[in-house]
């Protein structure tokens, strides 16, 4: 079996989370082949993504603030490149 290679898109999220970020532990996951012809869908297979993240930076902070220094890594991106990304976000040690 062989493994999907990564993308463009989904290598400059990974990229950009772990500079601004440095997590501790980081999925980025494309889920744009289940959004295939839906909105959104430029046809490029990496439109929709999912992200985990584990980082000392979000110590301290809620919800919508650790959504905001993920926003802030990739803004460009969700301006110009992705349509949809979900996030599971939380402080090192933290339980799920």
């Amino acid at each position: 079996m062989t493994m999907p290679s990564t993308g463009a898109v989904e290598a400059a999220i990974a990229d950009r989370l772990t500079h601004a970020l440095a997590p501790s532990r980081l999925v980025v996951l494309n889920e744009s082949h289940h959004h295939a012809g839906h909105m959104g869908d430029d046809g490029t297979g990496e439109t929709h993504f999912a992200v985990e993240i584990e980082s000392a930076a979000f110590a301290g902070l809620n919800r919508v603030q650790r959504q905001r220094l993920v926003n802030h890594a990739l803004a460009e991106l969700l301006a110009t490149r992705i349509h949809a990304l979900s996030m599971k976000l939380r402080a090192t040690g933290e339980g799920d």
